[in-house]
C-alpha cells in the first residue's frame, strides 16, 4: 500500500548567457534589488510610525505608478513577476527579523550574491540545453547535467562575485511512499539525541555519551 506525496526539489545549473543577455540579467538584478529596498524602506517607516506591517500586496499597487514615472520607468524593462517575487521575499524576511526585534538589511550591488526569481513561465529544455525566461528574446544556454521529472515552479537566477551565472529550478514532484502502519504505543519509543547525554528515550531511559573522541585524544 502506497501513498502519493507532493515534494519540492531544487536543481542547480550553470548558465552561459551572451553579452546581450548579461545586460538584461543585470537589469533584472538591479530592478529586483531596487524594489526590495524601496519596499523595505516603506515597511520600516510605516512600522516605526504606526506599528503596522504593510503587506506586499499593498506595496505591489505602487508598481504601475512607478513604471509610469520618468524616474523609475526602467522598471518596465524587466519581468513584472520578478519584481513581485522580490516583494514576497521581503515579506518573509521582514516577518522573521521583526520577530527577532530587528529589520532586514538593505541590498547592495556589492553583495556577494545577486539574484532574482521567475515564479512562472521559466522553461527548461533538456534537448537544447537551454532555459527560456520572460523578457529574454532567446533561450539562455545552460549545462543541464541532471534531468528531472515533474513541474518546474520557480527559477531563481544568481550571479557569483566571480561572474558565474546559475539557475536554481524548484521542481514539484509526486513521490510514492509506503503507507505507514498506525503507531502502537506499546511497541514504539521516541528518541531524543543530545550532546551531554547521547540519547534520552521516551520511557525515561538515558544512554550516556561514549566520549570515544575524548578518550582517543588522551
Amino acid at each position: 500500500m502506497y501513498i502519493c506525496i507532493m515534494i519540492l526539489r531544487a536543481y542547480k545549473y550553470r548558465m552561459y548567457p551572451t553579452k546581450e543577455q548579461e545586460v538584461l540579467l543585470a537589469k533584472h538584478f538591479g530592478c529586483s534589488r531596487w524594489i526590495y529596498n524601496y519596499a523595505l524602506d516603506k515597511k520600516v517607516k510605516t512600522y516605526q510610525t504606526t506599528k503596522e506591517s504593510l503587506s506586499r500586496f499593498t506595496i505591489q499597487k505602487d508598481l504601475p505608478y512607478l513604471k509610469k514615472s520618468e524616474e523609475t520607468s526602467w522598471l518596465k524593462e524587466v519581468n513584472s513577476q520578478s519584481l513581485q517575487a522580490s516583494l514576497e521575499n521581503l515579506d518573509k524576511a521582514f516577518k522573521f527579523f521583526r520577530d527577532k526585534k530587528g529589520f532586514p538589511k538593505f541590498k547592495s550591488k556589492h553583495d556577494n550574491r545577486q539574484s532574482f526569481s521567475v515564479p512562472q513561465n521559466g522553461v527548461v529544455d533538456f534537448e537544447t540545453n537551454t532555459i527560456s525566461l520572460p523578457k529574454f528574446k532567446k533561450p539562455i544556454k545552460c549545462r543541464l547535467h541532471r534531468k528531472f521529472e515533474g513541474n518546474s515552479k520557480t527559477v531563481t537566477i544568481s550571479k557569483t562575485p566571480t561572474g558565474k551565472y546559475f539557475a536554481s529550478v524548484l521542481v514539484e514532484v509526486n513521490k510514492e511512499f509506503p503507507k505507514l502502519k498506525p503507531i502502537d504505543e506499546n511497541k514504539t519509543i521516541g528518541i531524543d539525541l543530545g550532546i551531554k547525554t547521547f540519547a534520552v528515550l521516551s520511557n525515561g531511559e538515558e544512554i550516556q555519551n561514549p566520549k570515544k573522541l575524548k578518550r582517543n585524544n588522551r
